[in-house]
């Protein structure tokens, strides 16, 4: 019997270490009145794996570092991850990305707090392909959305402060007056979030925030 089971610990444990491995989040950096806060994200690797490696990707390469929320609404939805959004009064802002596209991966509810890739409409956009690097995130659930666009992950820390940025007070293009500023996305193990550790900084945060 011991050997039975030592075998199947030998199988066992490659599994097992790739799911720890595959456990990421992001840990989103915002600034906003000089006041930094943190924001925990959780990907649904199995049913959006396109579009989470490719957040994964433009976290790495700091591609969302400078960007800004560009749309808000209050205790409903906020939008980010425009390239545009990085000099504040671009009248481009809300139609810029990487250069590309990536096909829909839609199933995932509109949750209190998911994170969805945003896309043109179906007028222009029938395939309903997201776009490279913008995404929103919702405050509250939004089933009228659901089978719209790709939901890839939700938030599992720092609900309070994106409920804080969906508050700022906006231009006519509901765009935040105040900025909110993506300082930096960092890719880390689950445990290293919770425990609240966040590379390349010194700060420390204890307390996470669940929407459940």
């Amino acid at each position: 019997m011991k050997k039975l089971l030592s075998l199947l610990a030998l199988v066992l444990l490659p599994s097992l270490g790739t799911t720890a491995r595959a456990d990421e989040v992001a840990v989103l950096q915002i600034k906003t009145a000089g006041v930094f806060q943190r924001v925990v994200i959780e990907f649904y690797e199995d049913a959006t794996p396109n579009t989470v490696a490719n957040f994964k990707k433009l976290a790495a390469s700091h591609f969302y570092n400078g960007t800004a929320f560009h749309r808000v609404f209050p205790h409903l939805m906020i939008q980010g991850g425009d390239p545009l959004s990085k000099h504040k009064g671009n009248s481009g802002i809300g139609t810029g990305g990487p250069g590309y596209t990536l096909p829909p991966e839609i199933g995932r509810k509109h949750i209190a707090g998911a994170i969805a890739a945003a896309r043109l409409p179906d007028k222009i956009n029938p395939a309903r392909r997201s776009n490279g690097s913008q995404f929103y995130i919702t405050l509250q659930p939004m089933p009228n959305l659901d089978g719209q666009d790709t939901v890839f992950g939700h938030v599992i820390g720092g609900s309070e402060a994106l409920d804080k940025i969906s508050q700022i007070a906006t231009d006519t293009n509901d765009n935040p007056v105040e900025p909110a500023v993506i300082q930096s996305v960092h890719i880390v193990s689950r445990e290293a979030a919770l425990a609240g550790a966040t590379p390349g900084s010194n700060r420390l945060f204890s307390h996470i925030f669940h929407w459940f």
